[in-house]
């Protein structure tokens, strides 16, 4: 395949690789190996199906690996964030409910083959036929993957508002209340069973297991605003993972990422990613030590 060739399809490529990992940095690497495997194909006849079917088997070996280190992760983990207005043209593809942080969690619990078929057929639209020539099964076993991945997804797939501008109205309001430290004003914004999940690997202080309810998360957030405001962090409301959220940052450095998921006009989950590791690709990221003493 053509040098060209293959550059044209790198957003594409990179879509399913993250989509199977949830990490820029292995989804960058898996593209990265696929590029040179690619690279020295000749006589391909279709390319982009045979690009995508060599990301895809690299992609389920990687997230094989993935998994042992994922294990001994400390803490809660979530995948690294992506910005729309931060994506390189390398990487730009459509952020839709397949990437939100929610989903990619939910998908973590699925099996590589059933996390592959899964994406290829319900998020990519490949044909059950397609789906069997990637992962090489036949196709009545490509159906059971992502039969049994629906039937495990189902039950606890994550609803999104489907109005954008709604989203968007709620998430200033959760921006306005957050800053005015207002808990009631944050309370009725919050579903009843709300829960808010921070990523902080270890490395960053965050809360061990996720905070869930209306009231404690309400605190909780107001909580870490008054944090954010001794610090002296700036926020930008921008999209996360095609969702309402927040970058904040530290002057030119990247602090954290926080991601609104809205469904019946109510916030139903908060995730913030403040693990330094997850937010190099973003740009310079703070040293939170530092910044502490500095304030």
């Amino acid at each position: 395949m053509s040098q060209a060739a293959i550059l044209d399809l790198r957003p594409y490529l990179f879509s399913i690789a993250y989509r199977m990992l949830g990490t820029v940095s292995d989804a960058e690497d898996v593209v990265q190996e696929a590029y040179l495997r690619l690279a020295g194909a000749t006589d391909v006849e279709h390319p982009k199906a045979y690009a995508a079917t060599v990301t895809t088997r690299i992609a389920i070996d990687t997230l094989t690996s993935a998994r042992v280190r994922r294990e001994r992760y400390v803490g809660q983990w979530l995948p690294e964030p992506l910005l729309s207005d931060e994506l390189g043209p390398e990487e730009r593809f459509e952020l839709d409910e397949s990437v939100s942080i929610a989903f990619l969690v939910l998908l973590e619990t699925l099996s590589p083959l059933e996390r592959a078929a899964f994406v290829l057929h319900d998020a990519l639209d490949y044909s059950y036929p397609e789906v069997a020539a990637v992962l090489e099964r036949d196709e009545a076993a490509c159906r059971q993957l992502v039969s049994r991945a629906r039937r495990h997804l189902d039950a606890r797939r994550p609803r999104f508002e489907a109005d954008r501008d709604q989203r968007d109205r709620l998430a200033n309001a959760f921006l306005a209340a957050a800053a005015d430290g207002d808990v009631a004003a944050l309370e009725q914004l919050l579903a009843e069973d709300v829960r808010c999940v921070g990523d902080g690997g270890g490395k960053v202080p965050a809360a061990a297991k996720p905070v869930v309810g209306r009231t404690r998360s309400a605190r909780f957030l107001a909580g870490l605003v008054r944090q954010a405001d001794r610090l002296d962090l700036a926020a930008r409301a921008t999209r996360v993972n095609g969702q309402p959220g927040l970058l904040l940052t530290a002057g030119e450095y990247v602090v954290g990422v926080l991601e609104l998921e809205i469904a019946d006009g109510q916030i139903q989950a908060v995730h913030n990613v403040i693990n330094p590791d997850k937010l190099r690709h973003l740009g310079p990221v703070t040293d939170w030590d530092s910044l502490r003493v500095g304030r």
